[in-house]
C-alpha cells in the first residue's frame, strides 16, 4: 500500500521509521541538554503519569489511534507503578478490549446498515466460509499498511468467527506491543540496551511476518496451479466425449505459461 499526496509517495513503514527518528532526535536533545525540548517532553510524561494507568489504557482501548502512540510512552510512564511486565499486560488487555469492541460495532451496527445499502444496489455482502476464514484473517492481519481498526471492521463485516478473529488478531499484535513498550522505555530512560532489545523484538516480528506471507503466497500459487491442471484434464475429457480433437494437457499448460 502506498500513500499518495501530490507527487509524494511514502510507504507506511517509512512513516513509522520517520516517527521513531523524530522521537530519537527529541530524546537526544533532551539527554543532550536542550532545556526547551526536555521540558516539553518531561511535561508530557508527567501529564500522562497524573492521568493514571486506568484512563490511559482505557483510551488505548477505545480510541482508533496507532498502537505505537500508546506503547512507546507507556513503559517509561507507568513501569514504576505496574512494572514493565505489568505495562505489557495492561496494553495487551487494552488491545483485546479494542478488538472486541471493534468487532461488535462493525458486525452488529455497521454491518446490517452496509448490507442493506449493498442489497439495495444489487450487491451481496462478502462473507468468509469455514474453510477460508483462517486464511482471510491471516491475510488481513499480516498485510502491512491498513490500521488495525480498519482490519477489525473488515473481518467483522465478513463474519469471520469471533474466536478465530480475536485469537489471530491478538496474537499478531503481541510482538508489536512488547517491542513498542520495551523500546519506548529504553529510549525515554536512556537505556540503550533495553532499546536495542525492544528493537530486536520488532525486527524479529518483521522477519516472521514476511516469512509467513511468502509461505502462504507460495501455497496459494501451488493451489492455483493444481486447480488449473485439473481444469485442463476435465476439458480434455469433455472434448473426447464429444468427439472433438483432444489437446494434450501439457501443451495447454505450456501455452498458459
Amino acid at each position: 500500500m502506498v500513500i499518495r499526496a501530490g507527487l509524494c509517495r511514502i510507504r507506511p513503514r517509512w512513516w513509522a521509521a520517520l516517527g521513531l527518528a523524530v522521537l530519537l532526535v527529541e530524546v537526544g536533545l533532551f539527554q543532550g541538554g536542550d532545556m526547551a525540548v526536555g521540558a516539553w517532553l518531561e511535561a508530557g510524561l508527567v501529564a500522562l503519569r497524573e492521568l493514571g494507568p486506568g484512563w490511559y489504557f482505557l483510551a488505548m482501548a477505545v480510541l482508533p489511534l496507532p498502537l505505537a502512540w500508546f506503547t512507546i510512552p507507556a513503559g517509561e510512564v507507568y513501569a514504576a507503578q505496574l512494572t514493565t511486565l505489568g505495562v505489557i499486560g495492561a496494553a495487551l488487555a487494552a488491545v483485546a478490549l479494542q478488538l472486541t469492541l471493534s468487532y461488535g460495532v462493525a458486525r452488529y451496527v455497521f454491518g446490517p446498515a452496509l448490507g442493506g445499502l449493498l442489497k439495495g444496489r444489487g450487491f451481496a455482502m462478502p462473507k468468509v466460509t469455514p474453510e477460508n476464514a483462517l486464511s482471510v484473517a491471516l491475510l488481513v492481519r499480516l498485510t502491512p499498511g491498513p490500521p488495525m481498526i480498519l482490519g477489525s471492521c473488515a473481518l467483522a463485516i465478513a463474519e469471520v468467527p469471533f474466536r478465530l478473529y480475536l485469537s489471530v488478531s491478538w496474537l499478531v499484535t503481541v510482538p508489536w506491543v512488547v517491542g513498542g513498550v520495551v523500546v519506548g522505555k529504553g529510549i525515554l530512560s536512556g537505556n540503550l540496551k533495553m532499546a536495542a532489545a525492544g528493537a530486536a523484538v520488532l525486527a524479529i516480528a518483521v522477519v516472521v511476518v514476511r516469512f509467513v506471507r511468502r509461505k502462504r503466497a507460495r501455497a496459494t500459487v501451488g493451489a492455483n496451479e493444481t486447480v488449473s491442471a485439473n481444469e485442463d484434464v476435465r476439458s480434455g475429457r469433455v472434448a473426447g466425449a464429444l468427439g472433438e480433437p483432444r489437446r494434450d494437457v501439457g501443451y495447454v499448460s505450456k501455452m498458459r505459461e
